[in-house]
């Protein structure tokens, strides 16, 4: 490999840490959010929901911008095909966005019951359907897409809603909400503990049983067996369920929401491998698409782009990890 093409394979595992690292944190948030209005019976205990997110959901989203703003660094021609070819999408995500943020930030400045529920009511469902969107995108990325010599996306919004990129969507709420749960199982006590725990039980078999729909459906629709490192991945993540379920029983919160944590980097792993080196897959695949040597600009340009984007993720960890500790603890109802 040239220095060139290695330049523009670490470009690659730099956006896809990024995008990994958001699900991961952001990913909790989201799932906290999905499931809100099912685990907080009282208006207290839905404020104390967004409480035990509060300290970090500002701080997990800037992992979006990171991967965004890398992604124009250093694959420019991949950037400007994905937001020209996805606009509607991309509208839709922030919209959803505002509409989260909005209801974090309000939901403490109206006294009225009638406006809590009605943020709470907006901070669910934006957050479930973000979750639904992200998963969709995935999907249509591991099942390819339409483009032209260019790299631009040459179908509709309806080819988007495809029966496995619907599945992949499903999953991922399924993921997100049991990873939000254990989450607040983690961080919270009293009533509030013992009802995630109890969720987190039933929504791990809908998990698993997504997962396996999900798995099929991959192999069905990419065809073709998976790189070593993906089924090695596969691995990872079974064990990671597996794990997840015996912390349950156990009744450990924090090693559920690593195991959590572990199946859910595993997967996203496991995606980024089937794709590479594409990151644009052609429709259907094996027709080409849109490749990180395609999409890579001048050597000079690559280095450039990767240390601005190495720098700024090192410091991104270093803020979360201070926050972290600082905002350790559980957030009670009271």
């Amino acid at each position: 490999m040239t220095a060139d093409g290695a330049l523009a394979v670490a470009g690659f595992v730099v956006i896809a840490s990024g995008v990994a690292a958001y699900v991961l944190l952001d990913g909790y948030d989201l799932g906290v959010a999905a499931v809100s209005l099912w685990i907080g019976k009282t208006d207290r205990e839905r404020a104390t929901a967004m409480d035990a997110i509060g300290p970090f959901w500002n701080g997990n989203e800037v992992w979006l911008v990171a991967a965004g703003a890398s992604l124009f660094a250093i694959f420019p021609r991949a950037y400007a095909a994905s937001f020209s070819g996805f606009y509607l999408p991309f509208t839709i995500v922030l919209w959803l966005l505002m509409a989260r943020g909005i209801a974090l930030e309000l939901r403490g400045h109206f006294p009225s019951d009638l406006w809590h529920q009605f943020w709470d009511a907006a901070f669910s469902i934006s957050s479930t359907l973000l979750i639904f969107v992200f998963g969709l995108a995935l999907g249509n990325l591991l099942r390819g897409l339409p483009l032209d010599a260019f790299g631009y996306f040459q179908g509709t919004f309806a080819f988007l809603l495809n029966p496995y990129a619907l599945l992949i969507g499903g999953f991922a709420i399924a993921a997100l909400a049991n990873h939000g749960t254990l989450f607040l199982w983690m961080r919270t006590s009293g009533d509030l503990e013992r009802a995630s725990r109890a969720l987190a039980g039933g929504l791990y078999w809908a998990v698993a049983a997504l997962y396996v729909a999900a798995s099929a459906g991959t192999f069905a629709v990419r065809g073709t067996p998976p790189p070593v490192f993906a089924v090695a991945m596969t691995a990872v993540s079974v064990a990671a369920l597996a794990g997840m379920r015996v912390a349950w029983r156990r009744g450990s919160a924090a090693l559920a929401f690593g195991a959590s944590a572990a199946f859910t980097a595993s997967l996203l792993v496991g995606a980024a491998a089937s794709m590479f080196p594409y990151l644009l897959p052609g429709y259907p695949l094996g027709s080409g698409g849109l490749s990180i040597f395609d999409a890579a600009p001048s050597a000079t340009s690559l280095i450039c782009a990767l240390s601005v984007s190495v720098v700024g993720g090192i410091a991104v960890v270093a803020y979360g990890s201070v926050v972290a500790g600082k905002m350790a603890g559980k957030a009670g109802v009271e």
